[in-house]
């Protein structure tokens, strides 16, 4: 299949002015488990878990969708009821769990996968466990559901840490190697570790995505600098309506500081 040329949406895309960003939850891997000492860095959510943070979404007459179509959808004033959903390193659960489950409820996402590490293992998580991530094939599989791929670099380096030759790899080489596993280059990028400053999200932008993912950017917050809300085993209806209005409370406060 011949390579899509087309470079990420920039302006048609995103929204050109510093609006209020829209919620976006992050997750990492759907997977059983039972003692939270296997879960040491909080970043697995059993599939009983997700399915529940999805029927919420629904009784609060939201739907969970990928942050293009989110993004695309605000830019156009359509965004009312749309929520981000996305998981971040590429594990190979995201297929055999998460998968089933967003199209059972009519969800899209975006998976953030890194190409320089292809059908390994989180090596990035010193703790543990161990967790298998997506083949090129699975990748491909992924995205041909209908799912957005974006990237999260290379080798899920701090980017703020590296060399700016390094960085550019990152950026650009995980890019082109999405493209040549997909088709089509990736709109969007999310900073391993949510770590960020002025002159990544500077050589984010420059790389042609056309929008990027952190966790808590603070005054670098924007199209390339989007706050996610982190979503864990522990959040029920509760605690993910207090996450909701922290979101919204946030957004006025930097809103006012505009």
């Amino acid at each position: 299949m011949p390579a899509d040329t087309r470079t990420a949406p920039d302006a048609a895309t995103v929204p050109a002015r510093r609006t209020a960003s829209p919620w976006v939850l992050m997750y990492h891997s759907v997977a059983e488990f039972t003692d939270p000492a296997e879960d040491p860095y909080g970043i697995t959510v059993t599939p009983g878990t997700l399915e529940a943070h999805l029927l919420w979404l629904r009784s609060r007459g939201l739907r969970g969708v990928s942050v293009g179509e989110l993004l695309r959808a605000h830019a156009a004033g359509r965004g009312a009821g749309l929520v981000g959903l996305t998981f971040d390193d590429g594990y190979t659960d995201y297929l055999t769990r998460a998968l089933p489950l967003l199209r059972r409820h009519d969800c899209t996402s975006t998976l953030f996968v890194l190409p320089g590490r292809l059908g390994v293992d989180n090596v990035w998580d010193p703790l543990g466990p161990r967790k298998s991530l997506l083949t090129a094939e699975g990748i491909r599989e992924v995205a041909a559901a209908g799912q957005e791929i974006g990237s999260h670099g290379l080798l899920h380096q701090d980017l703020t840490a590296t060399a700016d030759d390094i960085l550019q790899q990152e950026l650009r080489g995980s890019r082109e190697l999405i493209r040549e596993l997909t088709g089509t280059l990736p709109e969007g990028f999310c900073y391993p570790y949510g770590h960020l400053d002025e002159r990544v999200v500077a050589a984010t932008r420059a790389a042609g995505y056309g929008y990027a993912c952190a966790i808590d950017p603070g005054r670098l917050a924007g199209p390339h600098a989007l706050p996610r809300t982190h979503v864990s085993q522990a959040d029920g209806a509760g605690r993910l309506r207090i996450k909701q209005l922290r979101h919204r409370v946030r957004e006025l406060r930097r809103a006012v500081h505009r």
